[in-house]
């Protein structure tokens, strides 16, 4: 029987086994995934907007060589803290419920049954794509996730949304030579977009170099081209790509198997004892960015770090 069992190789889920450890804890972290999977599913040439201090997890300092870290620093950064801690992770390791026991709780993964005292849930969001739920979305040419602006050199790509992902991927595409339009529900990009890309692409839209469609929206999605619904009427445009950068979601189901109460509204927030992240199921608590629920713009690597500490310090607190 473990003492905790973690779910989740994220950042926040390191942090938790990190301060887990240093306690004395048995525990498992349990990733269906890679390692911090959500960070290595982002754009191969990513820049964070967070300093490299701010994204710092463990008391182990995260050297970069500008003040923004990349992509690959920060996949290289928690490899080594992984390594250094010597954590207990299981990788490719999907959990498929969580029910409680006579003491404790009974997490289950399609090969085995784990039992343990506590468990935290930490998530995350990044495998739920906000779909545009529109005819011709499953055609192959419909990317929820960016990676890279090779494959789109030469092609009409059209790039739904208008915040930081929309905007990176508008640019990074366009320089390497795509036709890039960007459809945006919005009268306007999303004003806190990183300080050194918003002039940039608004600079593309003025010039002509990008085009932009405000307060519109794609209807329709076919081999060929889109349909989208403009303030002056529908349009048709040549498309080879889709790029739908509208962000992500939390997936509940792990928090319903749990029995987790959700607050009514339209964040949708994990009910939790804000002082010790503690959810509605005693003995179950959140850690990371799953606990804004549905408004995924609050909460990030530098603002939830501290879960880990707050957590098993209750952890601890009330096996005494």
């Amino acid at each position: 029987m473990f003492d905790l069992i973690i779910i989740g190789a994220g950042p926040a889920g390191i942090a938790c086994g990190i301060e887990a450890q240093k306690s004395g804890l048995e525990y498992l972290i349990l990733e269906k995934g890679y390692l911090v999977n959500s960070l290595y599913n982002f754009p191969t040439n990513m820049t964070f907007f967070s300093t490299s201090q701010n994204l710092e997890i463990g008391s182990i300092p995260f050297i970069s060589h500008s003040d923004k870290p990349t992509r690959k620093e920060a996949l290289e950064y928690y490899r080594r803290i992984c390594q250094g801690y010597k954590l207990n992770i299981r990788y490719k390791t999907k959990v498929t419920g969580i029910a409680k026991a006579s003491i404790g709780f009974l997490v289950t993964t399609p090969s085995e049954t784990f039992h343990s005292a506590k468990v935290i849930i930490a998530t995350g969001y990044f495998d739920t794509p906000r779909m545009l739920d529109v005819p011709g979305e499953n055609l192959g040419k419909v990317k929820h996730y960016y990676d890279d602006a090779h494959p789109y050199i030469g092609t009409d790509v059209a790039v739904v949304g208008g915040a930081n992902s929309a905007c990176d991927v508008a640019l990074e595409t366009w320089h390497k030579g795509a036709r890039v339009t960007m459809v945006v529900r919005e009268q306007e990009l999303y004003q806190k977009v990183k300080y050194w890309i918003l002039p940039n692409i608004e600079n593309r839209i003025k010039e002509g170099s990008i085009k932009a469609y405000f307060n519109s929206e794609i209807t329709e999605i076919r081999e060929d081209d889109i349909e989208i619904r403009t303030p002056e009427g529908l349009r048709t445009l040549a498309n080879d790509y889709v790029l739908a950068m509208t962000g992500y979601k939390p997936d509940y189901t792990l928090l319903e198997m749990a029995g987790i109460e959700i607050q009514a509204g339209p964040q949708r927030l994990p009910v939790i004892d804000e002082d010790t992240l503690e959810s509605s199921v005693a003995g179950i608590y959140l850690a990371g960015v799953v606990v804004s629920g549905l408004n995924t713009s609050a909460l990030f690597i530098e603002n939830t770090r501290h879960h880990g500490k707050t957590i098993i310090r209750d952890i601890l607190l009330k096996s005494t």
